[in-house]
């Protein structure tokens, strides 16, 4: 209730004194509570190795979360020595629980190969599983795999299924994805006027890749009026977040004099 400001005032170093209370019990929910409030420095100074140490406990309690946060800081090799392996480990622990973030960080490792061996059918298989839980970024993993046809046979009306899933969630990179298969015209009928209204929901979203896109829909008047003061300003947005995509079409399109 203090850490929420329920029925309180918000008052973190409260929550933290009375989630401390429970931890030393052997609560595990105050464990991995506690354990958050370090790593996010809520309450009490921000302290990585003492977040693990908490996780630790409440992990080994078969606390869900808290396998899934441990995994996480392995990964990242926060508070602890990086180690893939051991984040496969924790992911999956979480993952065998039904917890879908756990269960498509696992489909990641196997995806990317991180801490086991690369296995693209074990990477659709997770990604699956929390797909099917609505999760919007295994939807939108489980929609490139289907798009790459990696694990599975390449389908791209599949594809547009999951990432239509993702994208109906708010996730950008599913709704720039989905714009790009109407601008190709696979899994569905092409359409440059569907392909930029997905592109402009992850671009107002901040999403470089709908940024990017959108950009070069008004640079080229594809789906939309050209407009080059619109596919500068697009391409800086994303440019100002480490694009060089838009960096180098900035310099293109003010080479050719239409980038003022």
């Amino acid at each position: 209730m203090y850490m929420m400001g329920w029925g309180v005032a918000r008052d973190y170093t409260q929550a933290v004194a009375w989630y401390r209370k429970a931890a030393e019990q052997g609560g595990d929910t105050a464990q991995y509570n506690l354990g958050m409030m370090y790593m996010m420095g809520w309450g009490v100074s921000r302290d990585d190795a003492q977040a693990v140490a908490w996780y630790r406990k409440a992990a080994e309690q078969r606390n869900a979360f808290a396998q899934f946060s441990l995994g996480v800081m392995y990964n990242d090799g926060k508070g602890v020595e990086r180690d893939h392996a051991q984040a496969v480990a924790w992911f999956r622990k979480a993952a065998e629980h039904g917890y879908a973030p756990a269960q498509r960080k696992l489909g990641l490792m196997y995806a990317n190969g991180r801490g086991v061996a690369r296995d693209d059918e074990q990477a659709v298989a997770w990604f699956r599983k929390a797909a099917e839980q609505g999760y919007a970024d295994a939807q939108f993993g489980l929609g490139a795999m289907y798009e790459d046809g990696r694990g599975v046979a390449r389908d791209d009306a599949q594809a547009v299924a999951w990432y239509r899933k993702a994208a109906d969630q708010g996730d950008a990179g599913a709704q720039s994805n989905l714009g790009l298969m109407y601008i190709m015209g696979r899994g569905v009928t092409q359409d440059d006027a569907q392909a930029v209204a997905w592109f402009r929901k992850a671009a107002e979203q901040g999403g470089v890749g709908g940024q990017n896109n959108l950009a070069r829909c008004y640079e080229t008047g594809e789906g939309v009026a050209r407009d080059d003061a619109q596919a500068v300003a697009w391409y800086r947005k994303a440019a100002e977040q480490g694009s060089t995509e838009a960096q180098e079409a900035l310099r293109r399109m003010e080479a050719s004099g239409r980038g003022k």
